[in-house]
């Protein structure tokens, strides 16, 4: 495992993956570009294979393994988005997969997971617990333990987002990102930081799951207990020990949205943009739409970081959204 990551890194994770994951597009929407003022380009990782970003740090994590490690398996803890990237990688490579879901995971991701061939387990429901409980099949069964955010190899996949962005568009002036476990920012951050230090880095968070906000002007990690929102994907109790330096590092400041907003946001992309995006991929969209960024009229990038809701939750957003 390295010691940092690096934007060398990035790239070679990415000629390590680029066979096995979609270039994403670049959406943009004139609509959406009239109510923040700015120019907005939104890199649709909801049209990735799983429906998120997350198959680029699972694969890149898989590939650097050796023959011995993917010969014993693999063992995570996700809220879905990770797991289903996870046992989806695993498929391709054939690696048997393990993952421990939330008790009230999304059925449209628990599915996924158990299409994709993984074998699943429910337990508690904060991303502590099921770590927790990872790590302990990872002892009992000599699983691989993969962390869903929390390691470099991850880290790394996850930043060949960033190198993309910055091959796909010659002129950016900010890349807004929504923050988990803060494993997508830390590679996107790191990579265009050092490849193009003048573009600005924002990570975008639920008010009702501000862990890296707090965390960020603490200057330390925040543990959150008893968190809420519709963004199930950024229901993450602290940033990760690997992460948060690179945030610090790197990201120029976090914004925070609202629940209300983050289903406008939701309802926004599915009518006028005619694409469907998870709460926690929209939440960036949110901060445009609502102005939550310092004013200018450049170029932004908002990361659309996945895609995968159940029929029912779009319902509950649509009503929160007109509430």
């Amino acid at each position: 495992m390295m010691n940092m990551l690096t934007a060398k890194d990035v790239e070679q994770a990415y000629e390590r993956i680029h066979s096995y994951v979609h270039r994403t597009p670049l959406l943009t929407s004139r609509t959406l570009n009239g109510i923040s003022n700015f120019q907005v380009f939104m890199k649709a990782e909801n049209f990735q294979k799983s429906g998120s970003f997350k198959i680029r740090g699972a694969m890149n994590f898989l590939l650097s393994m050796d023959r011995q490690s993917r010969d014993r398996g693999v063992v995570t803890g996700s809220s879905g988005n990770h797991g289903q990237a996870l046992a989806l990688a695993g498929k391709m490579l054939g690696i048997d997969v393990k993952v421990v879901v939330p008790q009230d995971a999304s059925p449209a991701k628990v599915t996924a997971i158990q299409g994709y061939g993984a074998k699943l387990e429910r337990f508690g429901t904060s991303s502590t617990e099921r770590l927790r409980r990872a790590q302990e099949i990872s002892e009992q069964e000599r699983r691989v333990f993969v962390p869903p955010f929390d390691h470099y190899w991850i880290m790394a996949g996850q930043g060949t987002v960033g190198l993309e962005i910055l091959e796909q568009l010659d002129e950016v002036d900010a890349i807004l990102v929504p923050c988990g476990g803060c494993g997508l920012i830390a590679g996107i951050s790191t990579y265009v930081k050092e490849r193009r230090p003048s573009v600005r880095i924002y990570g975008v968070e639920p008010e009702q799951s501000n862990s890296t906000y707090l965390s960020f002007k603490a200057g330390q990690r925040v543990e959150l207990h008893n968190i809420h929102t519709i963004a199930d994907g950024l229901r993450t109790a602290s940033p990760g020990e690997l992460t948060f330096p690179i945030v610090q590092r790197y990201v120029d400041d976090i914004l925070l949205v609202s629940e209300k907003e983050i289903a406008q946001a939701v309802v926004f992309l599915l009518e006028r943009c005619k694409v469907l995006v998870e709460p926690s991929g929209a939440v960036t969209v949110a901060a445009a739409m609502f102005k939550k960024l310092p004013s200018g009229n450049g170029k932004i990038v908002a990361v659309l970081s996945g895609g995968n809701v159940d029929r029912q939750k779009l319902c509950e957003i649509f009503a929160m959204a007109e509430s």
